[in-house]
C-alpha cells in the first residue's frame, strides 16, 4: 500500500494525504512522552549518568520521576498542540509527497515504482518537503518540550508572538539545515527498510496468512524506524540544539547552557566539551519512539488506505444503496 501500485491502485493522492495526517495524529498522541524525554536529554550539556551530580537526569526512569515529581503527569504532552500539527502536517504532506514522486517515477523512468531505490529516493525527497512546510511548528514544539518551570511561553499564540517580536522571522527556522541533512536519509532509509522488510515478510510467511498484516506492518515500520534512527541520530541532536538558541534562560534551570553560531559550531563545541558521546545522548528514548513511531505512522497509514479503500469497493457502495 505504500508507494504506487498500478495493479493495486486505490487511494488517490488528496487521500494518501488524509491517511497520513491521521496516522500522524494518532502516533502522536501515543509517543509524546517518548519524545520529551528525548529531547530533555538531548538538549542537557551534563553527561547522562549518576555520577555527574550537576546532572539533572540521569537516566529514563529517573528523568521520568523527577519530571513527574516537578512538573506533573500533563508535562509529558508538553507542546502537544503544536506537535500534533507538525505531526498531522508532515504526515499529509509527506505521503501525498511520496505518493505522487513514486508514481512520477514509475510512469516516466524505467524504475519501478515499488523499488527499494525509488522508496529511499522519493522518501527522503518527501521528508525533505515536509519538513520545509512544518520546521516553524517544529521549532516551536521543541521549545514547549524543552522549557521546564515557571513557562517562558504561556501558549502557543505567546510564543509565536514573542519569538517574532524578539528573535524575528528566522528564529522559527532554526536547525533548518541539520533538519534537512537529517531528515532525508532517515526517512529515505525508513521507506527503503520498510519496503525491503514488507518484501522479505511476504516471501517468509504464506501468502494465506493474511490476517497477520497489521502485525507484519507495525514489525517491519518498527525495525525500519530504529534502523534509519541509529544511522542518523547526531543529526538530529545537532538540530534540536540549534532550535532552543536564544532560548536559554529558560533553560537554565537544567543545568549548563550554550550558545552555538551555527552548525558546524555546534558540532565542533559538542565535540571538544561532551565528547563523541555527547552526539548519542538520548539515543535509549530516541530508539523506542523511533520504534513505536515508525511502526505506528505505517500501521495506521496502511489501515486507514485500506479503510479508505474498503469504502471505494462496489461491495461497500452496494451496501449502502442498500
Amino acid at each position: 500500500m505504500v508507494g504506487y501500485d498500478p495493479e493495486g491502485r486505490c487511494v488517490s493522492t488528496a487521500e494518501a494525504a488524509v491517511a497520513g495526517s491521521a496516522s500522524g495524529f494518532v502516533t502522536r498522541v501515543l509517543v509524546s512522552p517518548l519524545d520529551v524525554l528525548k529531547i530533555r536529554f538531548q538538549l542537557q550539556i551534563e553527561q547522562l549518568s549518576t555520577r555527574n551530580p550537576a546532572a539533572k537526569y540521569h537516566g529514563m526512569l529517573q528523568a521520568v520521576q523527577r519530571i513527574f515529581r516537578e512538573e506533573g503527569l500533563t508535562a509529558f504532552w508538553k507542546g502537544h498542540v503544536p506537535a500534533q500539527i507538525l505531526s498531522v502536517g508532515f504526515g499529509a504532506v509527506q505521503f501525498m509527497t511520496f505518493e505522487s514522486l513514486t508514481e512520477l517515477m514509475h510512469n516516466f523512468t524505467s524504475f519501478r515504482a515499488q523499488d527499494s531505490l525509488v522508496h529511499l529516493v522519493c522518501g527522503g525527497v518527501a521528508a525533505c518537503a515536509a519538513s520545509v512546510a512544518v520546521q516553524p511548528v517544529d521549532t516551536l514544539r521543541t521549545r514547549f518540550a524543552a522549557q521546564g518551570e515557571p513557562k517562558i511561553y504561556l501558549n502557543l499564540r505567546h510564543a509565536v508572538v514573542t519569538m517574532y517580536q524578539t528573535e524575528g522571522p528566522g528564529a522559527f527556522y532554526r536547525g533548518l539545515t541539520p533538519t534537512l541533512i537529517a531528515v532525508f536519509p532517515y526517512a529515505g532509509l525508513q521507506f527503503f527498510f520498510y519496503n525491503i522488510l514488507q518484501q522479505f515478510s511476504k516471501w517468509a510467511i504464506p501468502a494465506e496468512a493474511k490476517n497477520g498484516a497489521g502485525v507484519r506492518n507495525l514489525v517491519c515500520g518498527s525495525c525500519a524506524g530504529v534502523l534509519s534512527k541509529s544511522l542518523t541520530y547526531p543529526l538530529d541532536l545537532v538540530k534540536k540544539r540549534l532550535q532552543v538558541g536564544g532560548f536559554e534562560h529558560a533553560r537554565a534551570a537544567f543545568g549548563q547552557v550554550r550558545t552555538y553560531g551555527g552548525f558546524l559550531d555546534c558540532v565542533r563545541q559538542m565535540m571538544r566539551e561532551e565528547g563523541p558521546g555527547g552526539f548519542f545522548k538520548g539515543f535509549s528514548p530516541s530508539l523506542l519512539k523511533a520504534a513505536f513511531s515508525s511502526g505506528f505512522i505505517f500501521f495506521w497509514y496502511e489501515l486507514f488506505c485500506s479503510l479508505l479503500c474498503t469504502m471505494k469497493s462496489p461491495e461497500s457502495t452496494k451496501r449502502k444503496e442498500g
